[in-house]
């Protein structure tokens, strides 16, 4: 069987040994752990206790990311690894595990907020750097699909009164906004990769986002 996980061959609290009375079981085995990488999805079930199976995910590259203030989630790519407080070697190799802080794209929140509230925020973007965005564009082949744009100026007027509505008590982070324009927003993520083989998380926020501003500019100097 080799190592287990098992208290049997533990001591008792009052320093006795205890009686080992049957066989170990496969429920029971010390595994290796997971190192969950970034990466296209790759994943293996693993037999548990009473013949369940749980999912054990060595490579994971999207996740559902929720939007607290906006009590929305969205499925989004997870595109870097930047920070997490237990090792920098796990940043180092791109480990996901949870409470790392990872960078996502942006675009299914920009589409969200645009059908949302009716702001294109890559509209407040100058010419300079649209031109820049199009030129890196066309030198760099990427891989993943273009990602779906909305048309603001196309809505019909019941729609416009509609986001009017919704524009009169909102308001946007400005950390958050900025993040959005850029196109990479920093998020934490929430699930188990390792146990689950989900990548999920939550964005981060207020108090929480600028002290892992912080903590990044730190790192770059």
């Amino acid at each position: 069987m080799g190592i287990v996980r098992s208290r049997l061959h533990k001591r008792k609290i009052t320093g006795g040994k205890t009686k080992i009375h049957r066989k170990r079981m496969k429920a029971e085995l010390g595994r290796l752990p997971a190192h969950t990488k970034l990466g296209a999805r790759r994943v293996s079930p693993v037999r548990a206790r009473g013949g369940n199976f749980k999912l054990r995910g060595l490579r994971l590259d999207t996740g559902n990311f929720a939007w607290s203030t906006e009590a929305i989630a969205q499925r989004a790519r997870i595109l870097d690894v930047v920070y997490n407080a237990t090792s920098n070697e796990l940043v180092r190799t791109k480990t996901l595990v949870k409470n790392c802080i990872v960078v996502v794209d942006a675009a299914p929140f920009k589409l969200w907020y645009a059908k949302h509230y009716g702001i294109d925020l890559d509209a407040a973007k100058s010419k300079k750097t649209l031109q820049s965005t199009t030129e890196k564009k066309k030198s760099k082949k990427t891989s993943h699909a273009m990602t779906e744009k909305y048309d603001v100026k196309k809505a019909s007027d019941e729609l416009k009164r509609k986001w009017m509505l919704r524009r009169e008590n909102h308001k946007i982070e400005k950390a958050v906004a900025d993040q959005l324009k850029e196109g990479r927003l920093l998020a934490r993520i929430t699930s188990r990769p390792g146990q689950t083989a989900r990548a999920d998380g939550a964005l981060l926020e207020g108090a929480e986002l600028q002290f892992y501003l912080k903590k990044l500019e730190k790192k770059k100097r």
